[in-house]
């Protein structure tokens, strides 16, 4: 082995990996000018983080084109090759992918500071969020078919199988009913606007807020800090409550079931003076009415309002243990209990 076989690889890697080194700390540079003059954007900021792709893209592609004359031993030459292409295909990706993040994520962040509603704002989140998550599907999909292409009996393999209509229907018919249908059910969530990231929703019998969607699955995040993972087709073939669906706004209720003697007048007054007390309350409505009567007890409901679904949980338990409080300190007989006394005699008809 002569001293120019050894030399000449040693030089040719070196000399990419300055360019390299040198490129990529232009580039970061470029970037940091750029988000200082144009700080109303984070997308040059963002963009920073592109810069280990594109030196990994830079490095192998210069390494592509040059590793012909490297004066290699022409059994090594194929392997190479084969080997820089798997890298610069998935470079490439890896930088699209970052490219695509750093793009929807300077858009959110421009939109959201631009909109004070908060409805539309997590409406916007929740499509740029599924479309990032299609486009780094579609991306990583496309450059594994391109690594896997690379090699002749793959590209054998997979004509004879897309040339097999009865595998092919198989495969769609699979994919249909599983994965593609989860694909449409989320991108139908995210353009249909039925439900977004920050809703407060009513699955199961129980409550929560969606807390990440999925190109497959839903979470939702529930009062005492559980995790529900749902299918997202779930949310397109399956009734369920959405409190958050047009505004946030709140009606609540409150039930008692109190004595037939109980001061309602009294307890209105007090209604009143509990809601004023409470800061959660928006003072659109605050009301009592008797719903129901039973032979010993009657049904007491109060309707109370609140700007979002957290504050008339919030609303609603203060009201009902205030007003308890209020009713055992001042008016104990207004409690439900069992009579034991004899019941009046009947009058006689005559």
């Amino acid at each position: 082995m002569d001293t120019d076989t050894v030399l000449r690889p040693i030089a040719v890697v070196a000399g990419a990996l300055v360019v390299t080194l040198l490129a990529g700390w232009l580039l970061d540079l470029l970037l940091r000018r750029a988000d200082a003059r144009h700080s109303e954007t984070p997308l040059w900021g963002l963009l920073r983080h592109c810069r280990l792709p594109f030196q990994f893209v830079l490095c192998t592609t210069l390494l592509y084109g040059s590793h012909r004359r490297m004066s290699l031993p022409p059994e090594y030459v194929f392997a190479v090759g084969r080997a820089l292409t798997l890298v610069l295909i998935g470079s490439a990706a890896w930088l699209l992918v970052r490219i695509a993040t750093a793009v929807v994520d300077s858009s959110y962040a421009r939109f959201a500071a631009q909109h004070p509603d908060d409805a539309r704002v997590r409406r916007v989140r929740t499509q740029v969020t599924l479309i990032h998550r299609v486009v780094t599907a579609v991306v990583v999909v496309v450059a594994v078919a391109a690594m896997l292409l690379t090699f002749p009996p793959m590209r054998a393999v997979g004509a004879s199988m897309l040339a097999s209509a009865g595998v092919l229907g198989i495969v769609a018919g699979i994919a249909a009913q599983s994965s593609l249908g989860n694909l449409f059910a989320g991108l139908q969530i995210a353009f249909g606007d039925t439900v977004r990231i920050g809703d407060t929703v009513v699955v199961d019998k129980e409550w929560g807020t969606v807390e990440e969607i999925t190109l497959t699955f839903l979470v939702v995040r529930t009062w005492d800090e559980r995790r529900i993972t749902m299918p997202v087709s779930y949310f397109t073939g399956k009734p369920y409550e959405n409190w958050s669906r047009g505004g946030a706004q709140m009606t609540g209720t409150v039930f008692w079931h109190l004595d037939h003697s109980a001061p309602l007048d009294l307890m209105r007054e007090r209604l009143q003076g509990i809601l004023k007390e409470i800061p959660e309350w928006d003072g659109r409505t605050g009301s009592l009415a008797v719903t129901d009567t039973t032979p010993h007890t009657i049904q007491v409901r109060a309707v109370v309002t609140a700007k979002d679904a957290t504050d008339i949980w919030t609303v609603r338990c203060q009201v009902r243990e205030r007003l308890i409080t209020w009713l055992l300190a001042h008016h104990p007989y207004a409690l439900p209990r069992i009579a034991t006394s004899p019941a009046d005699p009947r009058p006689d008809p005559s």
